[in-house]
Formats: C-alpha cells, sequence, structure tokens
C-alpha cells in the first residue's frame, strides 16, 4: 500500500517535474555562451526614430497620450549626481509647467539620502519632427508635453530638444 501510495504521489508530480527540468535547461547557459557585450545596434543610433510618450493612464477608460516623435541628432554619454528627488508640496495634478522643468532637470534623482551617488546618463538630441500635445487642462493635465512645449521649450518642427534616452522609446519612421 505505501508503495502504491509512493508511485501516486510521484505520478501526479511527474509533469511538473518535466516541466521545471525543461524550463532550467531552456534557460540555463554555460559561461561560453552568454554575450560578452551586447550587439552594436542594440542601443540608440544616430538617425533612430525616437518617441516621447505622456499620457495613457487608466485600465478602463484611457487619458489620450501625447507625444512628440523625432529621429537622433546627436547624443553622448555624461556623469550627473543623483540626487534627492525636487519635493514640490502638491499633488502631480497640480504641477506646473515650472514644476515639471525643475523635476525633470532633477532627474535621474533618488528618494533617501543614501542613495545619492554620480550615475552615467545618456543624453540624446532629437531632431522634433511631429507632436500631439493639449491644449487646455480639459484636454489632459499640463504635463511635459503641453500647448506646444515640451517642458520649457518650443516645439517646432527641426529643433532640437536634449532629453535623457530613459524618457524615449523606438518608432517606426514615417516613410
Amino acid at each position: 500500500m505505501v508503495i502504491e501510495r509512493f508511485s501516486m504521489k510521484t505520478a501526479m508530480r511527474l509533469p511538473g517535474l518535466f516541466f521545471l527540468c525543461a524550463l532550467v535547461m531552456a534557460f540555463s547557459a554555460s559561461a561560453d555562451e552568454l554575450p560578452s557585450a551586447p550587439p552594436a545596434s542594440s542601443g540608440p543610433q544616430l538617425g533612430d526614430c525616437v518617441m516621447f510618450r505622456e499620457g495613457g493612464v487608466g485600465l478602463v477608460l484611457k487619458t489620450p497620450t501625447y507625444w512628440l516623435k523625432g529621429s537622433i541628432a546627436d547624443m553622448g554619454h555624461e556623469r550627473r549626481l543623483a540626487g534627492r528627488c525636487p519635493n514640490i508640496g502638491k499633488q502631480v495634478s497640480a504641477y506646473s509647467r515650472e514644476d515639471w522643468v525643475r523635476v525633470a532637470a532633477a532627474t535621474p534623482c533618488v528618494e533617501n539620502d543614501a542613495d545619492v551617488r554620480e550615475v552615467d546618463v545618456l543624453r540624446i538630441r532629437v531632431a522634433v519632427e511631429e507632436w500631439e500635445t493639449p491644449w487646455s487642462n480639459q484636454h489632459g493635465t499640463a504635463g511635459w508635453l503641453f500647448r506646444g512645449y515640451f517642458l520649457d521649450q518650443a516645439l517646432k518642427k527641426g529643433g532640437l530638444i536634449d532629453m535623457d534616452a530613459k524618457w524615449l522609446e523606438r518608432c517606426e519612421p514615417r516613410r
């Protein structure tokens, strides 16, 4: 009886064990199979299409998404102090353009004094091609994109805007 019970329990666990073994084998790699450096094309390149998006919040009813689209005109690494994030003292929905400029200038930032340190930041200059921004608070809260501006810079076709690469996502160029 003990053997039958053991066999029954083992039989019930076999599919799970096989699945676990298959996962381990599929995702494990020896040291020589791991790439030593990411491929050259994995990072942003000059001329790449990039997009800054804002909005689109909500599960069922989403807020409108506003965006800025362009191509990478220049980029470079710089060291920045990741200091304490600014305390604006009001709700995010009440931030003014000046508040957003202050937040953007402090980025990257940290919440605790113990985490303050220098970090390497990839800065990208985007040649602006097209955009969609809210024009009143009824269209969306004043954010980084508002009334034809990105923060405190007026948007114009061909204009250059300097921003952190982490704020951007890749996009398909318009043909």
